[in-house]
Parts: structure tokens; C-alpha cells; sequence
């Protein structure tokens, strides 16, 4: 278990609200398996490293306002089970390797405003149960098929 800081033993739940980045470190986290970044008002972007956290499960950047992008690594987390992207100002379309998360669960993507398309890999996501897609404005392509979930909430797309 560790602490995000100096990346020294401690818990494996971390919390944080003032990073404008995290640290590369990160990577080196093997036991991580969440993550709570929600209004971290200055993080800009996650480190590519964050691919290593083999028992990475969960992650919320929930209004997480300035950061830009998740990086293309995402797919590489085999354990990823639940995503929390709402009101983010994420670029207008997640990852392609979104797709590869077969683990995935859950996925929020409410208040959402730059989203724009879905895309087809999200169908590709054989665990998926809940999908939240409520007030994302400019969503302007949603795939024919998204996935076997159990519960699917729109609402003013």
C-alpha cells in the first residue's frame, strides 16, 4: 500500500485535489486500486505510467474541469472496473482503447459538454452493467450498438 507523495508505503486508497499533474511515479503503484481525483480542479492530464497499476480497478475524475485527454494507455488496465468521467471538459471523443477494457463496469459520462461521438470500441466492453450518458450537449454520434448492460440512463442528449 502506498501514499501517491514521495511514493512511500501506506494506504491503497489515495485522494488528492490540487495536482496540476500527477507524478510518473505512479506507475510503480502496483497495489493502487483507487483512485479518487474528483474536483481536482487544476489536474491537467494523467501520466502515461498509470497502465502499469496492475490492480487498478477504479477511477473518478468527476469534475476534473481543465483536463484535457485520458491516454490511449487506459486500455492496457486489465483489472479497470469503473469509470467516472462527469462533468469533465475531456476532449470531444474518449480513447479508442476504451474498448479493451474488458473488465469495465461502469462508466459516467454525465455533463459531459465537449463530448461529441461515441465510439463503436465501447461495444466491445463484455462486462458492462451501467452506462450513465445524462446532459451531453454536443453528443453528435452514438454507435449502433453500445453494449450488454444492465442499466443504460439518457437523459437530453
Amino acid at each position: 500500500m502506498y501514499w501517491l507523495i514521495g511514493c512511500i508505503p501506506k494506504p491503497s486508497f489515495v485522494k488528492v485535489f490540487e495536482f496540476v499533474k500527477l507524478p510518473t511515479c505512479i506507475g510503480q503503484l502496483s497495489v493502487i486500486q483507487n483512485l479518487h481525483l474528483s474536483r481536482c480542479l487544476s489536474l491537467q492530464k494523467l501520466p502515461t505510467s498509470y497502465y502499469q497499476l496492475s490492480a487498478f480497478q477504479n477511477l473518478d475524475l468527476s469534475s476534473c474541469l481543465r483536463a484535457q485527454k485520458l491516454p490511449t494507455s487506459i486500455g492496457q488496465l486489465s483489472a479497470f472496473q469503473n469509470l467516472d468521467l462527469s462533468s469533465c471538459s475531456w476532449s470531444q471523443k474518449l480513447p479508442t482503447s476504451i474498448g479493451q477494457l474488458g473488465a469495465l463496469q461502469n462508466l459516467y459520462l454525465n455533463n459531459y459538454p465537449n463530448l461529441q461521438e461515441l465510439l463503436t470500441s465501447i461495444g466491445q466492453l463484455s462486462a458492462f452493467q451501467t452506462f450513465h450518458l445524462l446532459r451531453c450537449w454536443n453528443l453528435q454520434k452514438i454507435p449502433m450498438y453500445i453494449g450488454p448492460f444492465n442499466t443504460f440512463q439518457t437523459f437530453i442528449c
